[in-house]
């Protein structure tokens, strides 16, 4: 009995590191952003259907940062600098909504396929469709939903727009979110943010230590 229980778990424990990595793969080369969708259409590739076998999105998370590494390296070091350099120009236009950079972006996974993530801060969230009219730029309206904390959601308005090439999504939260983030969906604590005077500092230290250096891309 013993015997066989370790041997199922030691099945559903390489079911599950295959599963982490196809979903990674299907992440970096796909496109997917969504890490519920990429362990779905990894289980689909590979026929492997039950749950247990199924990553937690930090695995999936490492198995990500690992592929590009190895594989991706270049071409997704210059995607995230591109991005990261984008999004400081979008948080000094967006000033007025108190703005943070999030995601993918942020934590230096990023990709060509990747949109800049930046969370506005308005209670009255018309105010940042009124304010995207004024300045011209045509968005398309989203919601996206967010735990605000381990017992509330909550349906964010967004909008998604384009500029030199680079997708933008905008969050609207309400003002009261600034001091505290949104969960992560990797580890279900608050989530990584930056303000553009953090963002600055980061990429100066990148510029400093160089592309591939240990300090790029965290």
């Amino acid at each position: 009995m013993h015997h066989a229980r370790q041997h199922a778990e030691r099945r559903t424990s390489e079911r599950r590191h295959r599963l982490a990595h196809e979903a990674a793969r299907l992440m970096a080369e796909g496109g997917i952003r969504d890490y519920q969708q990429a362990k779905l259409k990894a289980a689909e590739r590979l026929g492997i259907r039950d749950d247990a076998s199924l990553p937690r999105n930090r695995e999936i998370d490492e198995a990500l940062r690992e592929y590009q590494r190895l594989f991706q390296r270049d071409a997704q070091s210059d995607a995230l600098r591109t991005r990261r350099e984008a999004a400081l120009h979008a948080l000094e236009f967006f000033h007025a909504f108190h703005p943070r950079l999030a995601g993918r972006v942020l934590d230096g996974t990023a990709d060509a396929h990747t949109p800049v993530v930046l969370h506005l801060h308005a209670d009255d969230a018309d105010a940042v469709a009124r304010f995207l009219a004024d300045a011209g730029i045509p968005a398309e309206a989203l919601s996206r939903r967010l735990r605000l904390d381990r017992a509330r959601e909550h349906d964010a308005p967004a909008w998604a727009f384009h500029a030199d090439g680079v997708a933008f999504e905008l969050v609207v939260l309400p003002l009261d979110a600034l001091r505290q983030a949104p969960l992560s969906s990797i580890d279900e604590r608050p989530m990584q943010r930056a303000s553009a005077s953090q963002l600055r500092t980061l990429l100066a230290a990148e510029e400093t230590a160089g592309p591939g250096s240990p300090g790029a891309g965290t």
